[in-house]
Order: C-alpha cells, then structure tokens, then sequence
C-alpha cells in the first residue's frame, strides 16, 4: 500500500436477523436490515473521500465473495479473526501494520453520518499522540487509532464489550501504561430506536441529507 495512513472498517454481512438486532426490535427486521446496508454504504461515501487506504474487515470470514458481490471488488478486504470482538479489533491492527502502514483507525458501521472531519482530526492526532479514541453517547467508543510505533493489544483484551464499561475500561489501560492519548469528541451511533431519531434530528437541516439512510427515514417515518 503506496500511503501509510489507513481506515479499517469494520462490517458484518447483511443477513436478516443477524444485523441491528436492538433497532429492529422496534423498527422490524425488514427495515432495520435495510438500514445497516446504508449505513454501509453512507460511511464507505465518506470514507473514500479521503486520502488514505481503506480497509474492510469482514464476517464471517467466509464471505469474502459475498462481501465483493456487495460493496465490489476494488477493495482491499481482511477477514474479521478471533473470537470475541476484542480480539477480532486487535488481529486488524495486527494485519495493516504487517502491510506497513503506520498510521491506522479503526471504526465500525454504526455512525452512518460520522464526518470526514472527525477523521482527519484523529489521523492528525497520530502525529503527536500514541493513540486517538472516540468515545460514544452510550459508553463505548466508535473510533481507536495508533501509531505502528504505539500499538497497544492489550486494550482489546478483559474488556467488558458490548457495556457502559467500555471506554472507561479502555482508558484505564491506556492511562496504567502512561499513554498519551487523544479523545475526540462524543459520538452516538445507532443501535436503538431512539438512537435513529438523534440520528435524524441532527441531519435533517444539514446540508448532508443526501445521506441515502436519511433518504430512508425521511421515506419511512412511521419507523422512526
């Protein structure tokens, strides 16, 4: 990879039931399936806006065909490997820096709308910190990045995932090993109902309604 600077996205396959399970308990899992393929698909928009290597890690690790089938074939693609989504985060980082980046976020599919300011601040964040985080509304974090240089693994290890323990677990590690990270500003993605009428509040006077996941809220209001 010619730049040094890189994106992994984290995305599951589309199948219903198996994606945005809490949202489809209130939307169904029709349109909640619906939804995740455009949040897929509105955050890869953005993400190839800029100038670095996208990489997509995708499960199950045997859909490699499925995925090209959906997103296409021009992309660089890696397997989501372990078993829990710790260890599947510190595996990524483990294959970008074996490519020679040096520079690498992490992020995944539930921030439809995250900006590619958020972005860029973090990859500058990297120049003078050993790690970036963002932290979400409901605990946990959309965003982790570090430097080949400051890679820490064991902040993906004895986490509580999928908890409001998450960030601040995260950040005891990081601050036991006396890392100087920065925390970029709160984020909420969406996983509840609730969560996609934030989502809709805070874009619908934007000038990024051309968002093909507001597109659907806007179409199918008495869903959210």
């Amino acid at each position: 990879m010619s730049n040094k600077e890189c994106i992994i996205l984290f995305v599951k396959y589309p199948e219903r039931g198996k994606v945005k399970t809490r949202l489809a308990e209130s939307v169904g899992t029709e349109h909640a399936l619906a939804l995740y393929r455009l949040f897929v698909k509105d955050i890869m928009a953005t993400l190839q806006e800029g100038d670095y290597e996208l990489i997509i890690a995708f499960s199950p690790p045997h859909s490699l065909e499925s995925f090209q089938g959906w997103l296409g074939k021009d992309h660089h693609y890696i397997p989501q490997k372990g078993d829990d989504l710790g260890e599947r985060m510190k595996n990524a980082f483990k294959d970008a820096f074996a490519l020679g980046l040096q520079h690498v976020l992490l992020i995944g599919s539930d921030s439809p709308d995250l900006s590619g300011d958020i972005i860029m601040t973090a990859f500058e964040s990297l120049k003078s910190n050993d790690a970036v985080i963002g932290p979400t509304y409901d605990g946990g974090y959309y965003l982790i990045g570090f430097r080949y240089d400051t890679f820490l693994p064991r902040v993906f290890e004895g986490i509580p995932w999928s908890t409001a323990r998450v960030f601040q677990d995260s950040m005891d590690i990081f601050e036991s090993g006396k890392y100087l990270i920065r925390v970029l500003p709160e984020w909420r993605d969406i996983d509840t109902l609730d969560d996609l009428k934030a989502f809709f509040e805070r874009n619908k006077g934007s000038n990024r309604e051309a968002f093909q996941s507001l597109s659907y809220v806007k179409a199918n209001p008495g869903r959210s």
